[in-house]
C-alpha cells in the first residue's frame, strides 16, 4: 500500500496538464511543423503545456478547526478565493452555502461557482401576501415563483449575476438531470419519514454560452430542483401547494472570444477535477439531517458547533471519517484519487462540452477529461499530464523517467 497524506496537510499538490493545439484545425503546412519534434527544453509553459495546481477550499466556520470541503485544479498563477458559509438553524435562510472565484494573472480568464439559491412559494393567496410583506432579505433565499433551469437562466441569472449577458446558446444537460433525480429520491424518502404528505420533485439542468459587449464570452452551467408539496388548508377545508426551488451548481467560466477552444478545454479540466471531501460532506449532511429530525432545536447561536450537542455532531462525524481514512493507509488520499469525481453532477455537466475517458495506469482505472488526445501518469494515482501534441514527451521535457503514457480503456 502507498502512504497517504494526512487529510489536512499538503494544501497544494501540483498536477501538470499539457495544453496544445487550442485553436482551429491547422493547415497542412502547420500540421507538418507541429509534427516535427522540438528539443525537449524548448516546450513552453502555456503553449505546449499548462501547470495545474490542486487548490483546497477550507470550511473555516462550521467546525472547531478548519476542515477541507473540496478541492479543484486551477492553472498555476491564478488567484482564488473560496468560502463555506453557514446560516444557523432557525434563521430565515438556514443552510450551508459554498462559493468560489478564481481569475488568471492577466485577468482574461475567470471561473466562478456561485452559492445555491432557494426560492419559496405557495398557492395560498393569504400566505403569499404575508410572506411577501414579511420576507427577510438574504442573498441565498427569496420569495419567488417556481421555475425551471432555462427560465431561471433567461429571466434571472443572465440579467442579475451576469450583468445582462446575451444568451447565444442553451441546451439541456440530461446526464445532470438523472443524477439530480437520484439525489431527490433520497430526499423524498427522508421527508416521508418525517410525515411529509404528497410531494413531487421536478429537476432540470442546462449548459449555455453567453456573450458581453466588451468581447468576452462565457460558459454557464446550472441545475434547478423544485419540490411541490400538497398541504391541507385548515381555514378553507381544501388544500394548497408549497413550492421550494433550489438553484444549484451555478458555474461560469469567462474568457476572450478569440480563446474559446482553449477555454472549453480548461473548463473541462476544472469541472472534472472537483473532488468533494466525503468526511466533510458526511458531517454537513449529518448535521442538517439531525436538525431536520429534531425541530425542537430552536437556537444554535453562531454555527462553529457552539453548543455541546451540535459540536458533538460535527466532531464525531469528522473524527469517524478521519479514522476510516487512516485505517485504509495513512498517507494516500484515496477519496481524492478514486476513478470518479465525488461530485458526479459536476462531471456530468461537461458531457455536452467534453466527454470523459477512462485511462489505465499502475494504480488502476482513472477518469480524465477527453479534451486531450494523450495522457501520462507518474503512477501515483494523482499526478497526470495531458496534451494534444503527439511529440510532447514529459519524461524528456522534465528529465523524469517515472512518467508513463496511459492507455484508454472501457
Amino acid at each position: 500500500m502507498k502512504k497517504r497524506l494526512p487529510l489536512l496537510q499538503a494544501l497544494l499538490i501540483p498536477i501538470l496538464y499539457a495544453l496544445s493545439g487550442c485553436g482551429n484545425q491547422p493547415t497542412t503546412s502547420d500540421q507538418q511543423a507541429t509534427n516535427q519534434e522540438k528539443p525537449a527544453d524548448t516546450y513552453v509553459s502555456g503553449d505546449d503545456y499548462v501547470l495545474f495546481e490542486r487548490v483546497r477550499i477550507l470550511d473555516k466556520n462550521g467546525f472547531t478547526e478548519p476542515q477541507e470541503a473540496y478541492s479543484i485544479l486551477l492553472p498555476t498563477g491564478w488567484k482564488s478565493d473560496g468560502e463555506i458559509k453557514w446560516n444557523a438553524p432557525g434563521s430565515s435562510c438556514a443552510g450551508t452555502f459554498s462559493q468560489l472565484t478564481a481569475k488568471s494573472a492577466d485577468g482574461k480568464f475567470s471561473f466562478e461557482i456561485y452559492p445555491d439559491v432557494i426560492y419559496s412559494w405557495n398557492t395560498s393567496q393569504e400566505l403569499r401576501q404575508f410572506n411577501q410583506n414579511n420576507s427577510s432579505s438574504s442573498p441565498n433565499c427569496a420569495y419567488r415563483e417556481p421555475m425551471q433551469a432555462e427560465q431561471y437562466l433567461r429571466d434571472v441569472f443572465t440579467r442579475e449575476e451576469l450583468n445582462n449577458a446575451e444568451l447565444i446558446k442553451i441546451e439541456p444537460a440530461q446526464a445532470v438531470v438523472e443524477q439530480m433525480q437520484q439525489s431527490n429520491e433520497e430526499s423524498q424518502r427522508e421527508l416521508m419519514q418525517y410525515g411529509a404528505g404528497q410531494m413531487q420533485f421536478d429537476q432540470t439542468a442546462v449548459n449555455a454560452e453567453v456573450r458581453w459587449p466588451d468581447g468576452r464570452e462565457g460558459l454557464v452551467v446550472l441545475g434547478v430542483t423544485t419540490l411541490e408539496t400538497v398541504v391541507p388548508n385548515i381555514y378553507t377545508g381544501t388544500s394548497d401547494k408549497i413550492y421550494t426551488t433550489q438553484v444549484t451548481k451555478r458555474t461560469v467560466f469567462t474568457y476572450p472570444a478569440s480563446e474559446k477552444e482553449r477555454a472549453i478545454n480548461q473548463f473541462a479540466v476544472l469541472m472534472s477535477s472537483i473532488r468533494t471531501n466525503p468526511t466533510w460532506s458526511d458531517a454537513v449532511k449529518g448535521f442538517w439531517k439531525d436538525v431536520r429530525g429534531k425541530k425542537h432545536i430552536a437556537h444554535v447561536g453562531r454555527i462553529k458547533m457552539m453548543d455541546d450537542q451540535t459540536r458533538t455532531i460535527g466532531q464525531n462525524a469528522i473524527r469517524n471519517g478521519e479514522a476510516r481514512l487512516r485505517s485504509m493507509d495513512s498517507d494516500l488520499r484515496n477519496w481524492e484519487e478514486r476513478q470518479n469525481s465525488q461530485d458526479r453532477i459536476h462531471t456530468n455537466f461537461i458531457k455536452t462540452i467534453r466527454e470523459v475517458e477512462n485511462y489505465q495506469d499502475a494504480t488502476g482505472k482513472v477518469e480524465l477529461t477527453s479534451a486531450y488526445n494523450h495522457a501520462w501518469s507518474k503512477g501515483d494515482g494523482s499526478t497526470f499530464i495531458m496534451s494534444n501534441n503527439p511529440n510532447f514527451d514529459p519524461a524528456a521535457t522534465f528529465q523524469d523517467q517515472s512518467w508513463k503514457e496511459m492507455k484508454k480503456v472501457d
